[in-house]
């Protein structure tokens, strides 16, 4: 069942990762999260995967929790806190796994993505949406405040804006999350899936091993203060001069060639 909810392809050094439950709107079930975590995994394994893209079927990216399910937690005698807790962990895994992906991985946004399905735009390392997209953390109408969405949201919007949308529960055009910092570009959304794979081919065609170390840097220094991001960051400078194909990019460069990357 797992395999079945979320679709692995890879083509060009790109695996996309497909949603598929659009019945429920691709909500984080159980089982949902399972698959999302196992096919990340594999992702991250696999030494010809440069770039990862998520995507919904259906007519949504994603709608969040599975309410349902939630509420047959709450009922079961044996599930209850010991049920919510696990519930929220493992989510939480999830969301941490992508950061910690050696590839970047974009989101690739049409319909809504909502409460944890915001979640995960905001935790990916960039996001492409259709011009139609909508976003809200929403949970707050139902009354129950997104508080595990906000860890993410409040990473990619200033804390005002954040506070916002998590106090009223309304929703955010692409045009606004563009604005906001949330996502990175719109696309008609005709033109979506081109324009994510677009985006996805060019980091792609970069040097997968200074993306890696690229990436690893970006996260570990974020929160560092000044002086310690820069030592950080020479260091890993130091580490991506001495790769070989870096050398090879440099002297091609100086040379006026294509470089001659393994």
């Amino acid at each position: 069942m797992s395999d079945a909810l979320v679709g692995y392809d890879v083509t060009e050094h790109v695996a996309v990762l497909s949603l598929q439950n659009p019945q429920k709107l691709n909500a984080l079930s159980d089982a949902m999260l399972a698959a999302l975590k196992a096919a990340l995994t594999r992702a991250g394994a696999d030494a010809q995967v440069r770039v990862v893209v998520i995507k919904g079927t259906g007519k949504a990216f994603c709608a969040g929790h599975d309410l349902k399910e939630m509420q047959a937690g709450r009922a079961a005698p044996d599930k209850g806190a010991a049920y919510f807790a696990d519930l929220f962990n493992r989510c939480a895994e999830v969301m941490q796994l992508i950061p910690a992906l050696p590839q970047p991985v974009i989101a690739q946004v049409h319909g809504i993505a909502t409460a944890a399905g915001c979640q995960l735009v905001a935790s990916c390392d960039m996001a492409v949406a259709a011009s139609d997209a909508r976003f809200g953390v929403n949970g707050v109408n139902i009354g129950l405040f997104c508080s595990t969405p906000m860890v993410a949201l409040t990473r990619n919007l200033s804390r005002k804006a954040a506070f916002e949308m998590l106090t009223t529960g309304q929703f955010i055009p692409a045009t606004r999350a563009l604005e906001l910092g949330l996502i990175n570009r719109t696309a008609p959304p005709e033109d979506l899936e081109a324009e994510t794979m677009a985006l996805a081919q060019t980091v792609a065609a970069k040097l997968g091993a200074a993306v890696r170390i690229g990436k690893r840097a970006f996260y570990d220094q974020i929160n560092l203060p000044l002086d310690q991001a820069y030592a950080l960051t020479g260091q890993v400078m130091v580490e991506n001069m001495l790769e070989r194909d870096t050398d090879e990019g440099i002297q091609a460069f100086i040379e006026k060639r294509a470089p001659d990357w393994a």
